[in-house]
Formats: structure tokens, sequence, C-alpha cells
């Protein structure tokens, strides 16, 4: 070690422990995408399919399910237009509506 000069501090190391998951700085990334879409920084979903519970299903069921609560509330779509329209069940259809329901209810009472 160097004795310090005049008037500086000390230098000191951090004790700051370092994730291992982390990728080292300085490192080539290869931004290689995944079966949806050819690369990460520029896909269009609003969160990673890895990072989301249940996957990409969830994601584009979870799309799916607001575009029938919508038409339905929306355009006045009728149930068997939306069961046609999205390759579903009528009973598909009217579980969506429910859950979509007792969303926008829950979200009224918060």
């Amino acid at each position: 070690m160097q004795p310090e000069a005049a008037g500086e501090e000390p230098l000191l190391l951090s004790t700051r422990r370092v994730r291992g998951d982390a990728l080292p700085e300085n490192q080539d990334y290869a931004d290689s995408g995944c079966d949806i879409w050819g690369r990460c920084l520029t896909c269009p979903l609003p969160r990673c399919r890895y990072d989301e519970p249940g996957g990409a299903r969830q994601i584009f069921l979870r799309e799916r399910d607001s575009e029938i609560a919508r038409l339905r509330r929306g355009d006045g779509v009728t149930i068997d237009e939306l069961a046609r329209r999205f390759n579903v069940s009528r009973r598909t259809v009217f579980r969506v509506l429910r859950r979509a329901t007792r969303r926008r209810k829950a979200d009224r009472a918060s």
C-alpha cells in the first residue's frame, strides 16, 4: 500500500455484495430474444414472458380477455359473436365477463 498524500482520504473498498446473476460490466450481451420476438430490447410485450407468472400464455389471455370485455361493454357485441370471433366457447366468454365485472367493482371500491 502507498502512503496517503497529505489531505487525501484513504481508498476504501466496497463491502457491498454483488448479485450472483448480475451481468458483468463491459460484457457483450447477446440480445437473442425468444420464440415470440427476435430481440428482447424491442419486444412489444408489456413484460418479459419469462418474468410473468404463467408465461406468454397468461400475457396473451389477459389481452384477449380485456378485448372481449371491451367489445361487450363498449360495442355491445353478442356473446355468440364474441365466442365465434375469439374461437372460444360461450361459457369462456361468460367467465371472462364475470372476471372483468369483478375487477371493475374492486377498482371502484378502492
